[in-house]
């Protein structure tokens, strides 16, 4: 028996993803809520416009637009589409708002800077008990509001029913279990994207970067192993599908860094006001540490967090992610 959707959706963030979102719930005949923290977006979205993140494609009409967190927090499901590093302090705040147990939906990647969790493991502590679930896979926002084909994993709580509530001709929901897996997907192919950019920027190659590419998910499965996540979660569509897009396309935002900095710019000027955020600039550091908790070694999320910290010059950089010690595949 089919599951059914929910009728009101919440979208926390008025980004390029969270308004993609806003917009597919909108489509998919949901009422929906969109929180914006920057007021100036209100008119313009209600007009079926976001210009500052979506210029040029036009949204449904009927999204109610918000900066008021207690309407948002009458969702009967919460996408948190704000970034990574912010989304703790968000929840804190909701958290008093909530009238019941709607399920809260991570829809950054990332991993907490400060503590080393992925997202879930972060609302658990922040949010202990409250129904979690996570939603991420090969998605750039403009092709999602534009309702172009994408597929995507949401897993944890409720899951069958997140599946149902989004799903629409261009965006199809695969519903899963393995949260750990998705979350860690997520998060590292960031890292890995602005690995790839580096090799773009310094123009080593396609060869290079395909090289680069398999060893990164390579990094990432052993990793995945260690935290118990499933290795065909980390084979589909929010492992190496998530990996293979944003690590190839300067649609990215990580890959476009990276290529950045192979071409030369300072690290600093990635997290310098007005940059359009790179959540692995932040992740990269947190994804080490979390590894080496976990007695694994990753060398080139390693070569990035230290090119990203100033520790490491570029062109030491380039031996550290291409000139591996000899051995079997």
């Amino acid at each position: 028996m089919a599951e059914q959707a929910y009728s009101h959706v919440s979208v926390l963030g008025a980004g390029g993803w969270g308004t993609a979102l806003a917009a597919t719930a909108a489509r998919a005949g949901r009422r929906v809520n969109l929180w914006a923290r920057d007021g100036s977006l209100l008119v313009d979205i209600s007009a079926g416009e976001n210009p500052k993140y979506l210029p040029g494609i036009d949204l449904p009409e009927d999204i109610s637009v918000t900066t008021s967190l207690s309407v948002a927090a009458g969702g009967e499901v919460i996408l948190l589409a704000v970034p990574a590093q912010v989304t703790r302090a968000l929840v804190n705040q909701l958290l008093p708002l909530l009238k019941g147990d709607a399920p809260l939906v991570i829809c950054a990647k990332g991993i907490e800077r400060d503590t080393g969790k992925l997202l879930h493991e972060m609302l658990a502590e922040a949010a202990p008990g409250h129904p979690v679930a996570i939603l991420s896979g090969p998605s750039f926002a403009r092709e999602v509001a534009l309702g172009l084909p994408t597929a995507v994993t949401i897993a944890g709580a409720g899951a069958e029913r997140l599946q149902a509530t989004l799903s629409t001709p261009g965006l199809r929901p695969y519903a899963g279990d393995d949260i750990t897996g998705v979350a860690l997907g997520g998060a590292a192919k960031n890292v890995y994207a602005i690995a790839c950019g580096v090799v773009e920027g310094l123009k080593l190659g396609e060869n290079a970067r395909a090289a680069l590419l398999a060893r990164s998910f390579a990094e990432l499965a052993r990793l995945g192993e260690a935290l118990g996540a499933k290795r065909e979660t980390l084979m589909g569509l929010s492992g190496l599908g998530d990996l293979m897009l944003s690590a190839t396309s300067r649609s990215s935002r990580n890959f476009s860094a990276g290529v950045e900095l192979g071409g030369g710019k300072q690290a600093t000027s990635l997290s310098a006001p007005g940059h359009a955020l790179a959540e692995g600039v932040a992740t990269a550091p947190a994804l080490v540490a979390r590894a080496k908790q976990a007695g694994i070694e990753l060398p080139i999320a390693e070569a990035v967090a230290d090119l990203l910290a100033g520790k490491l010059p570029l062109e030491q950089a380039v031996a550290r992610l291409m000139n591996r010690k000899l051995t079997s595949e």
